[in-house]
């Protein structure tokens, strides 16, 4: 495949593909025409590659930067927020996120972030080893130069319809993946633009982080809940392909977090657990750091999904670490 790649979509949705680390390789921006302009919807991170694909991408499409009318986010991760600000700065447009995502994206990337210093101490606490929370400052901060400069942004609110692409989309906010994720859904057609609250193949991340959503995959699994009472006939999302089966998907990844509770779960009535030791049984140690990373956050969004049924307890060790105990 040749990034950037641009598919017309029957849906007057052209999909581009745009450039990111393995093991995703590609992230799923969106253009759509509209009378006024065109909408970008999650332009990528920014690295000086994606810089270049989209001006080739807007070459071949016949797109000047004055005809791009605004930018908008489906959630503050850099691979969907990344070139905002350098849209911004070239078309002068609006950026769109909602007000969640918007905290999210200060909380992560803006001037007062402490986010380095407290993830590496949330793992700490769980029993993370030192070889591995040494690498975590580093590892965040390499994520700045792909969301530099953050954008301004005018806030997108829930059930307050959204012209894009000369069509009225209704914004739907899903939490658990991203704090504030909003997916964007065409009603008379069943369209959606999900961004990650859903996708074809994978699971969308979970992750507890410091400071953010303190019950993430609770909000996660009542997101696909709710996104179960709309009817949806094609889903375009941020990472593989737009697909059809969407009914068919919510609920495998229902299920599929019901039977990860159920391991997690049988692993601590086994035995009283860190974090680590829970994460390390369930993806192993043999990941980079930015892997590790979503495997420990997602384990800990288990583990306190767990604690909020009742089903397990904190129980704090004389070494200050936590270790997780069923409750019988």
């Amino acid at each position: 495949m040749n990034i950037p790649e641009i598919t017309h979509h029957e849906d007057e949705i052209v999909q581009v593909k745009i450039a990111m680390a393995y093991p995703l390789r590609w992230v799923n921006s969106y253009l759509l025409q509209g009378p006024s302009g065109y909408t970008v919807i999650d332009p990528g991170p920014r690295t000086a590659e994606n810089e270049a694909s989209w001006n080739k991408v807007m070459g071949e499409l016949g797109i000047s930067f004055g005809n791009i009318e605004s930018v908008v986010l489906t959630h503050h991760h850099p691979d969907h927020l990344g070139l905002a600000g350098w849209f911004q700065e070239k078309a002068g447009c609006f950026v769109r996120m909602s007000a969640r995502a918007e905290e999210e994206m200060q909380r992560m990337w803006g001037e007062a972030s402490t986010m380095n210093d407290e993830l590496p101490r949330l793992f700490r606490q769980h029993g993370m080893p030192e070889a591995w929370t040494s690498q975590l400052p580093a590892h965040l901060e390499s994520f700045f130069p792909q969301v530099a400069p953050l954008p301004e942004t005018v806030l997108l609110t829930e059930g307050e319809a959204l012209e894009m692409g000369g069509r009225r989309w209704m914004p739907i906010e899903t939490w658990g993946h991203a704090p504030g994720h909003i997916s964007l859904l065409h009603e008379e057609s069943g369209v959606i633009l999900c961004g990650d609250a859903v996708l074809p193949q994978i699971s969308p991340n979970v992750s507890l982080l410091p400071g953010s959503d303190p019950e993430p995959l609770h909000s996660f699994l009542s997101g696909l809940r709710k996104l179960q009472d709309f009817r949806i006939s094609r889903a375009f999302p941020g990472h593989r392909n737009p697909f059809e089966h969407v009914e068919a998907r919510l609920a495998a990844l229902l299920q599929h977090h019901e039977e990860r509770l159920a391991r997690v779960l049988e692993l601590i009535q086994a035995g009283t657990a860190t974090g680590f030791e829970l994460c390390a049984a369930l993806f192993g140690t043999q990941l980079g750091i930015h892997q590790m990373r979503f495997a420990m956050c997602e384990t800990l969004a288990h583990t306190q999904e767990l604690e909020r049924r009742g089903q397990v307890k904190k129980v704090p060790g004389d070494d200050g670490v936590i270790r997780y105990r069923a409750i019988t």
